[in-house]
């Protein structure tokens, strides 16, 4: 394979976050006290992998005799993953403390784990995003069950690790069968080679099962199941950053093999019609009868892969433009919800309940106003990030000319306002228990949630510049 030292300055936000978590590992290995020396370094070398990305952003390309992609489309999801994990580990220590778990390998495996989603992004191969989405896999494997003595946190990363490896083997065999019809998993040979093959059958059935493959990372109906218990039993800082990072990746992938080397049919363009409505419709009316704020926080996650999967199947400039827009929208929306959560939960599980949040709003009110204002981007109301999300994607489905299914994601919306705003009501129109549990928020914790907020607000205000950028990725 040729190699030139540029391939590896184009690739320098991968290989330096690489880089330093190995150097997490030695750390946690040698020194006493690493995980507050690792909570300070990771946040350090995240910040430096922000400038990195921000460096290599004008140079698209590939390297690495064509197996990866550089520049623009992956840049902007390095930096989706960084925002995600940087404001997961704001708010992991005063969490880890609280629940006696403040060990150093926690921050080596959040960045493991942001390595494979960077690696997902900027996949030129189907070989490099299966190793990109293995390596996250195995990562999140590992910090769904790091609450080491909670049955439910054990039963949360057996189950993400069963259904996780069973998913990927339907992964790999639909690669195999798109190998068989193409001869290649390079993406822009199959690209080329798409008139040539499109009549191959092996070639739709292999894109089919890819579709599984992913489907089960972001959480699609009927590849959903594993989502309630996971988040309710993984640590409450780690389900936000699954929900978000991971999913992330996997719509990055999503869009590199759907949109850049194989063109749906519009048979496949109906069947992830058909995935995002049903998607859109169980997520938001399961999540109504949830009185677990982590398990309707879940259900949740999956009415939004399903409204993201609606730019999907559209297939067009603007449904590519949602989705990129979503991503980083739900990000600060979806983090700063599980961050409300993790900073209010103590160890006997309290204000894990939606009915304890009663009263908040008297109590901590900075806190509830956060809380509210996050349930209602994530319902999608105007003005804040979620609503112009929703609009991109639903208008990308008008434009595909599939109305029906924007009315169907309109109509779901409506729903979902239901559960988000039970959880406002709780907070203001509901009065404070007798002997209510006091909280102490730390104020790197409270940083994050404030950064949150303020991006949930300033992507609402000015969607047009994000929507611009994202137009000059593809």
């Amino acid at each position: 394979m040729p190699f030139n030292f540029s391939d590896l300055i184009s690739v320098s936000p991968i290989l330096f976050l690489s880089l330093f978590s190995l150097l997490l590992l030695i750390i946690d290995a040698t020194l006493k006290k690493a995980a507050n020396i690792s909570y300070w370094i990771t946040l350090a070398g995240l910040a430096v992998t922000g400038l990195l990305t921000a460096y290599t952003y004008n140079a698209p390309g590939n390297a690495f005799n064509g197996m990866v992609f550089t520049g623009r489309f992956p840049a902007f999801f390095e930096v989706v993953f960084v925002l995600s994990a940087g404001l997961s580990v704001l708010l992991s220590r005063q969490y880890l403390e609280k629940e006696n778990l403040n060990y150093g390998e926690y921050y080596a495996l959040v960045v493991f784990a942001t390595v494979g989603m960077m690696i997902m992004a900027s996949a030129r191969d189907l070989m490099v995003l299966f190793l990109g989405l293995e390596l996250m896999s195995v990562s999140l494997y590992v910090l769904a069950g790091f609450v080491r003595k909670d049955a439910r946190s054990n039963e949360a990363s057996l189950k993400y690790f069963l259904l996780g490896a069973f998913a990927t083997g339907f992964l790999l065999y639909g690669i195999a069968l798109v190998y068989g019809a193409s001869g290649t998993t390079n993406l822009a040979d199959i690209l080329g080679k798409f008139p040539a093959i499109q009549g191959d059958p092996l070639l739709w059935i292999g894109a089919a099962l890819i579709l599984v493959g992913l489907g089960f990372k972001i959480s699609a109906v009927p590849f959903h199941m594993w989502v309630p218990d996971v988040y309710e039993g993984s640590p409450t800082t780690i389900s936000g950053f699954m929900s978000t990072g991971s999913k992330a990746a996997a719509f990055a992938a999503l869009v590199l093999v759907f949109s850049y080397s194989v063109h749906p049919s519009p048979q496949l363009q109906l069947v992830i019609a058909y995935l995002a409505a049903f998607t859109m419709v169980l997520g938001n009316l399961i999540a109504l009868v949830q009185t677990n704020i982590k398990r309707m926080l879940a259900y949740s996650s999956i009415a939004h892969a399903g409204y993201a999967l609606v730019g999907i199947a559209a297939a067009n400039s603007l449904g590519r433009t949602g989705v990129l827009y979503y991503m980083l929208a739900y990000t600060f929306m979806q983090i700063g919800a599980f961050g409300v959560v993790s900073v209010l939960e103590n160890k006997e599980g309290k204000y894990l309940q939606i009915s304890d949040y009663e009263g908040l709003a008297q109590k901590y009110p900075v806190i509830a106003a956060l809380m509210a204002l996050f349930m209602f981007s994530l319902a999608g109301l105007p003005p804040f990030a979620g609503f112009f999300g929703k609009y991109y994607l639903f208008a990308s489905a008008v434009s595909a000319d599939m109305t029906w299914l924007a009315v169907v994601g309109v109509l779901a919306s409506v729903v979902s306002v239901y559960f988000y705003l039970s959880v406002v009501v709780n907070m203001y129109f509901k009065d404070l228990p007798e002997g209510s549990t006091s909280v102490v928020i730390s104020k790197l914790g409270a940083t994050a949630l404030i950064i949150a907020a303020a991006a949930v607000i300033e992507l609402g205000l000015t969607p047009g510049y994000i929507v611009s950028l994202t137009e000059k990725l593809f």
